[in-house]
């Protein structure tokens, strides 16, 4: 398992063997009665994140109601626990690749099987870097879907009653000091996910992301460990890293648990105001806002120092999440074509934009736009914050899209095995060590 060696997409440059169910979106689509002499059937993997999966839907039942490109889109929904590569590979062993497919660390498994996007009009629409981490070899293998950005998110109303000002809280210090006051106004401080993909691939990027100052000497921890040559324990930003772990441990909400129910748990504490933070990611604005519709949820950096002025404590992790691939295998041209075709609706139409960057009370999926063009953007209170920590580049790299596939997985099972107090820090750094060597 090689350390992927690519550029990792910038904040600034953004400045901006499963079983599958099938949706019936194919039925019904505008180019009946038109001068379609044939229509082409797509299929698209996944419904992109399941926190909009309602809202894509609706935006592909509209796709192919009204659409004039002879293109019927049908939705393979896939297992939210089953990892892309275990969900993909059987399809393609059968012959029955997805014409369209999103992804992250797989991106170098699947380029070869892809579509290149160079020279093709959106990717010379999407924003400066955002397409370095799915260049492979001189291949752009994917086109970005969104920006997003992970740290601790709050419910402003909670904070405001318990005298807290986020602004204010720039070391693991002031993090205690907040969460006793909300503690003292009769609230749990936190909701601290135990999912294994949070804690494996987000909260895990806290400490890579940390790790050093610049590209190169994050890159080179990463190295360090492929090597078997990084004692965890050494590192003091790991050390503060763990310091962090444990004061979000022994403050979350007594409901807080590995389960994979733990994701709605977590929207409906932080929504109702149960909590006043969750370690999560703007992914979950759409759904609080459908919880709580009147709220208004920000989002601050996770201060892994108690020195004020430390590198990263001031900082959001923001980067591209997934790219969209298009199968050059088992997909004919007219397949190619209409994938394209579909891509471009979401992404330079008034009506794809309105379900791209929509807001979700209005059935949009709130994505940051990361293409020229865009006439539609997010409004709310999370997104505006993330535009502004962009803009005076006040964030952290997205180490994780670096992890090799596989790697976050067996990060997120230690890392829930320390959570829950079956291991200790030596246990937990040596499991993560050889998760490299695995």
């Amino acid at each position: 398992m090689a350390v992927i060696r690519r550029k990792v997409a910038s904040a600034a440059g953004i400045a901006v063997a499963a079983t599958l169910l099938f949706t019936g979106c194919a039925a019904g689509t505008g180019t009946e009665g038109s001068d379609c002499a044939e229509v082409t059937e797509i299929t698209w993997l996944g419904t992109i994140k399941v926190e909009i999966q309602d809202q894509f839907k609706a935006a592909i039942e509209e796709y192919n109601a009204t659409n004039t490109d002879c293109v019927a889109v049908e939705i393979l929904e896939s297992p939210q626990d089953v990892p892309f590569l275990q969900t993909v590979t059987p399809l393609y062993e059968a012959g029955k690749a997805p014409t369209i497919m999103t992804a992250l660390q797989e991106i170098p498994d699947m380029a070869p099987r892809v579509l290149d996007w160079s020279g093709q009009p959106l990717a010379e629409l999407a924003a400066p870097g955002t397409l370095d981490v799915a260049t492979i070899d001189g291949k752009v293998a994917g086109i970005p879907i969104t920006a997003e950005a992970f740290g601790l998110l709050y419910n402003k109303a909670v904070l405001d009653a318990a005298g807290v000002d986020v602004a204010s809280i720039t070391t693991r210090s002031e993090l205690a000091d907040a969460f006793g006051a909300i503690s003292e106004s009769g609230v749990s401080p936190v909701h601290f996910s135990g999912l294994w993909w949070s804690l494996g691939a987000h909260f895990t990027n806290i400490y890579h992301a940390n790790a050093a100052e610049d590209i190169e000497g994050r890159l080179a921890v990463l190295d360090e460990l492929k090597a078997g040559e990084k004692d965890l324990l050494s590192d003091p930003v790991f050390e503060n890293w763990l310091d962090t772990f444990d004061l979000l441990k022994a403050n979350t909400i007594d409901t807080a648990s590995i389960a994979d129910t733990d994701y709605d748990l977590g929207v409906e504490n932080l929504a109702v105001g149960d909590t006043g933070f969750w370690f999560m990611g703007n992914w979950a604005e759409p759904n609080l806002l459908t919880a709580t519709p009147d709220g208004e949820f920000g989002v601050m950096p996770v201060p892994i120092s108690d020195e004020a002025g430390t590198y990263g404590n001031d900082s959001i992790s923001v980067g591209v999440p997934f790219y969209a691939m298009i199968d050059a295998e088992q997909a004919s041209a007219e397949q190619q074509e209409a994938a394209i075709a579909v891509l471009t609706w979401f992404i330079t139409t008034p009506e794809g934009q309105a379900y791209w960057s929509g807001p979700v009370e209005d059935g949009g999926m709130n994505f940051i736009p990361v293409y020229d063009g865009f006439t539609v953007s997010p409004t709310t209170f999370m997104a505006s914050e993330i535009a502004d920590y962009i803009a005076a580049g006040k964030t952290l790299q997205w180490v994780n899209s670096a992890y090799p596939a596989g790697l976050q997985e067996a990060y997120g099972a230690a890392a829930q095995k320390y959570y829950d107090g079956v291991s200790d820090r030596a246990t937990f750094a040596a499991e993560l060590e050889a998760a490299w060597a695995e």
